[in-house]
């Protein structure tokens, strides 16, 4: 799943180098893949029959908590899933009585009994039963009508664990199949979790979508499941319709026939039965009922369709995602020596999703930012999240759908393999880019910034400690998605698999291809997945000598978390010496080896930053580094460039070097042309800006990147022609994009009214200038200049915007303004889902709490309607812990510390969901502010005073 906050990407780190002549050595999934799809041949009619339209009552638990089967938030392992028979009618008008849009299903699921049991234990979430209060008019028959089956003793719902629970007048027994069956309705609501509702306006009428989303734990909320990533079965969906509308499924319309008609209490009605799905697992499910359009096309015998609004079908924006699918699959393919497993793949664009992206098998479901691209709207950048997010998803359809984890502690080797190989994809779509080298940015140094935290965790967990929906939710962090290993080889198709079963096909690559590695694949690896964090490698080149330790950003921080290996790393080295690539060299441990002779030429390692792990160096070295940025910068290779920026602040902040030093590496910058190091410096300076910004500090700081960026802004400006074109390469756009939005931000008179400029005329004309990627720094420079006309201007684009990535580029810049009042009336907007949709309110307070302005709005906001967000925002596995951390990352003294533990016991019994870990996150990350500042102040000022004068 690509995350919706703009969590999606990651790294294969120590595996490149790890495994480099490994990886070309693929072990055939084709072969599985073909004994398994022979086994899955058989096809059986889904259910059909009509169905009930009156909601009933759930009866109330019937129990308390105990340490009965069903107060386990596990399922037992006494029951399998085979087969599912779902038959589902959503109703796209509210319920005339109560005012609800439902959903009404009748399901059967066919399982064996493996182990003897008198008790059935299915997942169950907000599902109303029918019939008979003991029963709730739960059916269980035999598969074979020789077998014996007892009675239903009582049935209940068990709220807590989200369980159906069955209790039999005798037990089922092992190598025996059966069937349960059950009629229930449910609510399609708006909270983006399992079977839910979306709502989108066309030619000003309101329109209702019918849709998923089922990962992790909100299958269950669309009709009873073994809802575990284990548990694969094959599901038979029928889908019943109104008339006018399609439905989609993970697989293709039955024997490829039309829906037929059918009539159920007296309505006139559609029936789409679809194929049975591979065998899979319940999180990958989607169907949808909708009124939208498709444009499709025929490649080797698959059939590719985008789905989307008409209007946005009618303007061609699914074409540039139509014409890169085709491409990828193929890349993937060759890439995994497995032909793509489905005869189709579908995408489709929702208006309201909460994750960026959903690899469902079969029928992938996007944000529309993710997925639909205009030319006249969408920025280089936009274009680039599309490629990189179709290239994810796709990724999964093999790694983690074809094989899947099985239990979500293991997350990480779905969301970190495919958050790799998405850049392999996007390279595959669009190789003009060279967007691979834009890992070490997206990934490597946004995962640095959480695992050099005291309050990480490792990679991989106890099966034990990932229990409850909240708990799984957690993890879908950038540990998961950023910290990975490469590729995997898979003999688990339709099957389930662990961490270990890579390493062990890892060793036997390794070992074929005679690959030198000083020790096995398996020993090397768990150092890096069953610990959390990573090392600071320290070069000294008065010595030679090389060591390791763990690189914490508050060196004084409590290590609570154990670690097998006392946090000790099998650390691959890549360096050069005075521009020259040496030999791969191995850390093995805490104890110092001799890298190399002492001598006093430069060193330079971790190149190109294949391995994850920080470097310090020699004072005597770090001088010579900054020698060579200043006379040649070139001689260092570009991503170096960026990494020893990123490098240098953050070992600043650890207290390893002084933060005169780490500023010291952006001096050059006035020189520099590259995208890379100029990110690199922005995203450290980003926490200057957080920590000072209200202090003294500030002033200084803006004269020095005002002069510092003055010459790239020039460059561009020449380049582009006095703005009037685009720059031709890829990572110079990025780049323009930077020279102004810094430029801008410090106060270069000449790039506001620039800003000022082009927005007025668009204002007073109607007619925008501005081309799409310089709008999201264009409108938010001009709304911070400007008061409320400007604001009322951009709302009501924001309003009638028809494209969402442009409704998202203004609802980014309406943050901006400097006027409280215009943001607190802003932060109210963002609990009315008629005005800020519920898949961006979260993101829009996140917004708002940039702004030095509106971090204080924002913060009172949260404190004060925590229980509203929490109860209203939680349903869809919103992200609670990017909006706490969002709007608690410019703490920086005693009394926001104060006011944050405060924070955390006020709301001790509401709880923070997904959010429990940022809680702890960030009270780390303001203690670690509060001593910095302390610590860097006085220095930081004087440094920006003398490096401001002329």
């Amino acid at each position: 799943m690509g995350k919706g906050f703009y969590i999606s990407k990651a790294v294969g780190i120590v595996g490149i180098v790890l495994c480099a002549g490994a990886l070309a050595t693929i072990i055939a999934l084709s072969v599985v893949y073909s004994q398994e799809k022979a086994k899955n041949n058989n096809q059986v009619l889904p259910t059909d029959g009509g169905l009930t339209t009156k909601p009933t009552v759930t009866p109330a638990p019937t129990s308390t908590p105990s340490s009965e089967l069903w107060d386990k938030y596990r399922l037992p392992k006494s029951l399998v899933p085979l087969n599912y028979y779902v038959t589902l009618r959503p109703h796209l008008t509210p319920d005339p009585t109560t005012k609800l849009y439902i959903f009404e299903g009748e399901s059967t699921v066919e399982f064996e009994c493996v182990e003897d049991t008198d008790l059935i234990i299915i997942h169950s979430h907000k599902l109303n039963y029918s019939d008979s209060e003991k029963t709730l008019g739960v059916r269980l028959t035999p598969v074979n009508d020789a077998v014996n089956v007892p009675t239903i003793k009582s049935a209940w719902l068990q709220p807590v664990t989200q369980y159906l629970v069955v209790q039999l007048n005798g037990k089922l027994t092992s190598g025996n199949r059966y069937q349960l069956s059950t009629k229930f309705t449910g609510e399609l609501a708006d909270d983006l979790g399992g079977f839910y509702r979306s709502e989108y306006k066309e030619d000003g009428v309101t329109k209702i979508v019918a849709t998923t989303q089922m990962q992790p734990t909100d299958a269950r909320k669309a009709f009873p499941c073994f809802d575990e990533p284990a548990m694969k079965a094959v599901f038979y969906i029928t889908l019943i319709h109104d008339h006018g509308t399609i439905a989609c499924f993970n697989t293709c319309i039955f024997f490829s026939t039309e829906s037929t008609n059918v009539t159920i209490a007296g309505q006139d009605l559609r029936m789409t039965v679809f194929e049975p799905t591979k065998k899979m697992s319940t999180y990958l499910l989607a169907f949808i009922v909708c009124d939208f359009d498709f444009i499709s096309n025929t490649t080797d015998q698959l059939l590719i369709r985008i789905f989307a609004r008409k209007s946005a079908i009618a303007a061609d924006q699914g074409e540039y995602a139509l014409n890169k699918t085709g491409p990828i699959l193929k890349f993937f393919e060759k890439y995994y020596n497995s032909s793509y497993p489905l005869p189709k793949s579908d995408q489709i664009a929702l208006p309201d999703f909460n994750a960026g992206a959903m690899e469902n098998w079969g029928l992938i479901t996007y944000r529309e930012t993710a997925l639909l691209y205009d030319e006249a709207y969408s920025s280089s950048s936009n274009k680039e999240r599309i490629a990189t997010i179709i290239a994810h998803e796709l990724a999964h359809m093999w790694f983690g759908n074809l094989v899947t984890l099985r239990w979500w502690n293991d997350l990480w080797l779905n969301e970190g393999f495919a958050s790799y190989v998405e850049y392999l994809g996007a390279h595959e779509a669009e190789p003009d880019w060279n967007v691979k080298d834009l890992i070490v940015l997206s990934d490597v140094h946004r995962v640095f910034a959480i695992d050099a935290l005291a309050s990480s965790h490792p990679l991989t967990s106890n099966e034990d400690d990932i229990q409850k929906p909240a708990q799984i939710s957690e993890l879908f962090d950038a540990i998961s998605y950023s910290k990975v290993t490469s590729t995997y080889l898979a003999e688990f198709a339709f099957g389930n698999a662990v961490y270990t079963d890579l390493w062990n096909h890892l060793q036997t690559a390794v070992i074929a291809s005679k690959t030198d590695l000083p020790d096995t694949v398996h020993n090397i690896m768990n150092t890096w997945v069953l610990q959390m964090g990573f090392p600071v490698v320290t070069i000294d080149t008065t010595t030679g000598v090389i060591s390791q330790k763990h690189f914490l950003l508050d060196p004084n921080s409590e290590i609570t978390t154990p670690s097998p290996f006392n946090y000790e790393w099998i650390v691959p080295i890549r360096w050069m010496k005075t521009g020259k690539t040496q030999d791969l060299q191995w850390l093995k441990d805490k104890s110092e080896f001799s890298l190399f002779q002492p001598f006093t030429d430069w060193v330079l390692a971790n190149l190109d930053v294949v391995g994850y792990y920080r470097v310090n160096y020699d004072e005597g070295n770090w001088d010579r580094l900054l020698s060579v940025q200043s006379t040649n910068h070139e001689l260092i290779p570009v991503i170096n460039r960026a990494q020893l920026v990123d490098d240098a602040f953050n070992l600043a902040r650890a207290q390893i070097i002084s933060t005169v030093l780490a500023l010291n590496t952006t001096k050059y910058l006035i020189r520099e042309r590259e995208y890379m190091p100029w990110q690199s410096t922005l995203n450290n300076l980003d926490f200057f800006y957080l920590m000072f910004d209200r202090t003294e500090v500030y002033g200084p700081m803006q004269d020095y990147l005002r002069k510092q960026v003055t010459p790239l802004f020039d460059y561009y400006k020449t380049m582009t022609d006095n703005w009037s074109k685009v720059p031709d390469k890829h990572m110079d756009q990025y780049n323009q994009v930077n020279a102004i939005s810094l430029a801008c931000r410090t106060g270069l008179e000449e790039c506001q009214t620039l800003a000022t400029t082009w927005f007025e005329q668009w204002r007073t004309t109607n007619i925008n200038p501005i081309h799409p990627n310089l709008r999201s720094t264009i409108y938010c420079n001009a709304i911070a200049a400007g008061g409320a006309v400007e604001w009322d201007f951009a709302w009501s684009q924001f309003l009638n915007a028809t494209i969402a990535i442009e409704a998202d580029k203004l609802r980014s810049a309406l943050a901006c303004t400097k006027q409280p009042w215009l943001l607190n009336r802003y932060l109210e907007y963002t609990l009315n889902p008629t005005l800020i949709r519920k898949q961006d309110a979260t993101s829009t307070i996140v917004y708002i709490a940039n702004n030095v302005v509106g971090q204080p709005l924002a913060w009172d906001f949260v404190r004060a309607r925590w229980s509203y967000i929490f109860t209203e925002y939680g349903g869809g596995s919103f992200s609670f812990s990017n909006l706490i951390n969002g709007v608690t990352k410019r703490f920086s003294t005693q009394f926001e510390l104060d006011q944050l533990e405060q924070f955390k016991a006020d709301n001790a019994d509401v709880g923070f969901g997904s959010g429990t870990m940022a809680v702890e996150q960030s009270i780390e990350r303001t203690i670690g502010n509060i001593k910095w500042i302390e610590k860097n102040k006085e220095n930081v000022l004087n440094w920006f005073l003398d490096e401001a004068k002329p």
